[in-house]
């Protein structure tokens, strides 16, 4: 390339936009903006809204408390009229992560790392559980992975049988299930 272009085919670098100023109205649309393009609970969805209101108090300046009631009327509202529900919002990711092969154990840290109750959670948990037992999530699991029983090579099985024990532990699932499904038949 020629060196006397070499400047002038880039753009200047963007220039952040500053951050709107909090308002009710404002809050409410970034909420409803948000919620439609992710599932949230009440806890996560005030997270996110709270760093849009510290960025604004911290560049327009402002009252943190005001901002902060309403944010818990915004919650409250939502919730209300169930545009938030952490019930179904735990339902539907406690069976998504158990069709998917995950373990009771990884299923109740992600759903209380985002703010369900710990009773939702054992609740949520039971029903997810008694539709697809650990056995059947861990076989899930280990053939997502390829591991064990469901390698592409059989010659390599027991060699990597330590590994996959181990893979399966970090997944969650207790030895007497890695071990029965890692030493288990494909079928």
């Amino acid at each position: 390339m020629d060196e006397s272009r070499e400047g002038q085919d880039r753009k200047p670098p963007r220039q952040a936009k500053p951050p709107r100023k909090v308002s009710p109205t404002y809050l409410e649309n970034a909420a409803l903006h948000y919620l439609k393009r992710y599932a949230a609970t009440q806890s996560q969805l005030k997270r996110v809204l709270m760093r849009r209101v510290t960025k604004s108090l911290k560049f327009h300046g402002g009252d943190k408390a005001q901002a902060l009631g309403w944010l818990d009327e915004l919650v409250a509202k939502l919730v209300r009229n169930g545009l938030l529900n952490d019930e179904a919002y735990a339902r539907m990711k406690a069976h998504s992560l158990r069709a998917s092969g995950r373990s009771t154990r990884v299923i109740a840290q992600k759903l209380r790392m985002k703010g369900v109750s710990a009773d939702v959670v054992t609740q949520k948990l039971a029903d997810a559980t008694a539709e697809v037992s650990d056995e059947d999530a861990a076989r899930i699991w280990a053939r997502k992975k390829r591991l064990g029983p469901f390698r592409k090579v059989a010659s390599t099985r027991e060699e990597n049988r330590q590994r996959d024990l181990a893979s399966l532990a970090r997944a969650g699932y207790p030895f007497s299930i890695a071990k029965k499904i890692i030493d288990s038949d494909p079928e």
